[in-house]
């Protein structure tokens, strides 16, 4: 079984029919047109919450920024999988584990555990780690983890400076990162998020 977390498909691949699976736009055939809608859909997802001054930290608000980063082209944008995956925690613990992850947060925040930048980046790891939603995990991750350092009145994480999405040394760096946080080991992220 192929990683999800590197892709694996160019933009002229035709999706499968699993992949077409939940998708709105009927028009979409190819793995490059679903990048370009749902990166459309970000976008407005992503001028949607910063007019915002929601609490960053509940179940809803992550939620509504889910739906609102992919709404206009997935049915199950803003719900919760249901099935199981190769990655994330099984399906039935995610509202759980998303609110554990929640009151930690806050707490961290509250009793000022760790620096805003740890705070974020630990936040974005665990959201990723749970995997909520069947996809979109790590754009809607970031984005919450930038909407997270703004609410503490900080500058968003630039990321690698790269577009993660596509296949590169910069995305590579950035799994690897996240895949030495799930060991515990949380430096590489910290200096990846600032890089």
């Amino acid at each position: 079984m192929s990683d999800p977390l590197l892709p694996q498909e160019d933009g002229q691949t035709p999706l499968t029919h699993e992949d077409l699976e939940g998708l709105i736009p009927s028009h979409i055939t190819l793995r490059g047109e679903l990048n370009e809608a749902e990166q459309a859909n970000i976008i407005e997802g992503q001028s949607w919450a910063y007019k915002r001054s929601s609490k960053v930290l509940s179940i809803d608000f992550l939620n509504a920024l889910h739906k609102r980063m992919f709404g206009n082209v997935w049915k199950w944008a803003g719900k919760f999988r249901i099935s199981g995956k190769n990655i994330g925690v099984d399906a039935y613990k995610i509202p759980t584990e998303l609110q554990e992850l929640i009151n930690n947060t806050a707490y961290w925040i509250e009793h000022e555990i760790y620096p805003p930048d740890e705070i974020a980046a630990r936040f974005h790891h665990r959201l990723v780690f749970i995997h909520p939603y069947p996809n979109g995990n790590g754009r809607h991750a970031r984005m919450a983890a930038d909407l997270l350092l703004r609410s503490m009145g900080q500058e968003p994480f630039t990321w690698g400076s790269e577009n993660l999405i596509k296949p590169s040394d910069t995305r590579a760096e950035y799994i690897a990162a996240l895949r030495a946080a799930d060991g515990h080991g949380y430096d590489q992220l910290f200096r990846f998020v600032r890089s």
